[in-house]
């Protein structure tokens, strides 16, 4: 793949992978040898968690189908070689922020959706995750809130880890979030009929936001930051979730 055509986007904007039992299967010592190495780059390269993420999920049996997304992300890494995370001198004073988002279902074997989140210390991404969720929700509004707990446990840890290098009293943590109908129930303290039958784990959130830990806010999908982590992008958004997340290419930044 050293002299592969550089494409814009690591997997195919809508690309739905599943088991596929009955494709042609692949050399799976190379598949896994090819997203094993590929794991490494996550760690300055937030933008590619989904797409390795879901070619993760398949080195079991990979077939022809799951080779072609790894060849997508490979030709994309032609093209954007020398990017990676870049951090700014800011303020003393540490402001932890972060953002939450999940699809729906978007697992095509056990429909079970995908929690995407990122945080940051000022204006500096420090921490993100992409993970398949471990129930079934019924909504957008349920995957969404339980999203949101996953994502309000990391921040107090994050919170708790700044006030101890810091040895500054812990501030509230402010969590975005995309969907209004999800932070209404994070909000409301009265036990909706609706939501009775999600798992009481997760109704965590609702007592971090009573005691002021946790701080919920509304904002819209287009600036939504975590979305990357959930789904494949279009070539323009995927570029535009990308300078968001401080992805630079590095190259241009030392000339």
């Amino acid at each position: 793949m050293a002299d592969c055509n550089a494409t814009k986007h690591p997997m195919e904007p809508k690309t739905q992978l599943h088991k596929d039992l009955e494709g042609t299967p692949v050399d799976a010592t190379e598949y896994r040898r090819i997203v094993g190495c590929l794991r490494y780059l996550l760690h300055t390269r937030p933008n590619l968690s989904y797409s390795v993420g879901m070619a993760s999920k398949y080195m079991e049996r990979p077939t022809i189908m799951h080779h072609r997304v790894v060849k997508q992300i490979l030709r994309y890494l032609k093209g954007t070689i020398y990017f990676g995370l870049v951090y700014i001198k800011g303020s003393q004073e540490i402001g932890i922020f972060g953002y939450s988002d999940s699809d729906l279902a978007g697992d095509l074997d056990g429909r079970k959706s995908t929690n995407g989140m990122t945080f940051y210390f000022n204006e500096s991404l420090v921490s993100w995750n992409s993970q398949k969720q471990k129930t079934v929700a019924l909504s957008s509004r349920e995957t969404e809130f339980m999203a949101a707990t996953t994502a309000a446990c990391h921040a107090l840890w994050l919170r708790s880890l700044a006030s101890e290098l810091t040895s500054v009293k812990p501030k509230p943590v402010t969590l975005f979030v995309d969907n209004k109908s999800a932070i209404a129930l994070m909000k409301n303290p009265v036990f909706h009929g609706r939501s009775k039958h999600i798992d009481t784990r997760f109704h965590f959130i609702r007592e971090c936001i009573e005691k002021g830990q946790i701080v919920v806010e509304f904002v819209n999908t287009g600036e939504q930051r975590a979305d990357v982590l959930t789904k494949a992008l279009p070539g323009v958004k995927l570029a535009a979730m990308r300078q968001l997340l401080g992805v630079r290419d590095l190259q241009s930044c030392q000339d």
